[in-house]
């Protein structure tokens, strides 16, 4: 090999997300105008993303994780799935937004929220939601949708927040009687905004960076924002245990990009929403900061910690006995 002369380097990447195409499309594409590597991107609910990655667990197809809560990342962690690796970026990260492990790392914030059709409430005359227990109103009948947490990352960031604010039991309760009102269970997270913002149903529960970009799009759509408190998640991203030995460079070039004022800012031209983790990104205008939502104190380990036990509990109480009715 002549002398200056570089080792060619593998120019291709595999990932796996649980984001919408439209943006990844956007964020891949960028990556490789700064890089020159391709991205291939499979995407699957979060749920399922988990799923396939513990099936694949002694020969993983993928690289990275992209996007999705960290409850779902704190599960492949502790099942010994993900490598650790913490991006250079994260110095301008707030510390309690970071794995405590060190192995995933944060890339945006989105809070749990109420979309609602502003059509819907104004043909009706129905007030709009402002808490939890407005849910329940027998008005609602049939007029909510939301995802089922088996595969959806929203879903069971909805189900550890209401666990949480109110005890187990008092939850069980809650969903019981929510259920009633709940007209369609999804596969996505991202769904139940499509479904409302076409007009299907009155109400999606959602993260707010979904309900956001269909009022951005020009639909009729509400955000409301719990006012007894809400949940949230920190979106992440992460390295896989024993990906592919081709991939693992450009792996960690990816996730140093994802975690970078250029990567996070591409979320502006996505149109996406996402409130960035790194201090240093500029948000779209007009999304309100996390100050004016009131949160809960959201125990993410506690929340990833008992994922499975949760997810099962729903599926054979909720969803399947629904099915089965």
């Amino acid at each position: 090999m002549e002398e200056g002369t570089e080792t060619p380097k593998y120019d291709h990447l595999t990932v796996y997300s649980p984001l919408p195409e439209s943006e990844t499309l956007l964020y891949c594409s960028a990556f490789r105008k700064d890089t020159g590597i391709t991205v291939d991107c499979i995407h699957l609910p979060a749920g399922e993303m988990t799923a396939r990655l513990e099936q694949e667990w002694d020969n993983p197809q993928a690289s990275v994780l992209l996007g999705g809560s960290a409850d779902n990342y704190i599960q492949l962690r502790e099942a010994g799935l993900l490598e650790a690796y913490q991006s250079p970026e994260l110095t301008d990260v707030s510390e309690a937004y970071q794995d405590e492990q060190g192995v995933w790392n944060p890339i945006y914030i989105g809070t749990l929220c109420f979309a609602c059709n502003t059509d819907w409430f104004a043909r009706t005359g129905t007030p709009m939601p402002t808490c939890w227990d407005d849910l329940l109103s027998p008005a609602l009948a049939g007029q909510i949708v939301m995802a089922t947490p088996k595969s959806s990352g929203t879903s069971y960031t909805t189900l550890a927040t209401l666990v949480q604010m109110r005890g187990e039991d008092k939850a069980w309760e809650y969903l019981q009687k929510l259920d009633q009102n709940v007209g369609l269970y999804t596969r996505s997270g991202v769904e139940p905004a499509e479904r409302v913002k076409n007009g299907e149903y009155a109400i999606g529960i959602v993260f707010s960076h979904d309900a956001f970009r269909a009022a951005l799009d020009g639909y009729p759509i509400e955000v409301c924002s719990p006012a007894d408190g809400t949940g949230y998640e920190i979106g992440a991203c992460a390295l896989v245990r024993n990906a592919p030995e081709r991939e693992r460079e450009n792996a960690r070039i990816f996730i140093d990009w994802l975690t970078s004022s250029r990567g996070e800012e591409c979320y502006i031209e996505a149109k996406s929403c996402r409130l960035p983790a790194n201090s240093t990104a500029r948000a779209a205008d007009g999304l309100p900061s996390l100050d004016e939502v009131k949160l809960i104190t959201y125990d993410l380990e506690w929340a990833g910690e008992n994922r499975t036990r949760l997810i099962s509990y729903f599926d054979t109480h909720i969803y399947s006995a629904r099915t089965l009715a």
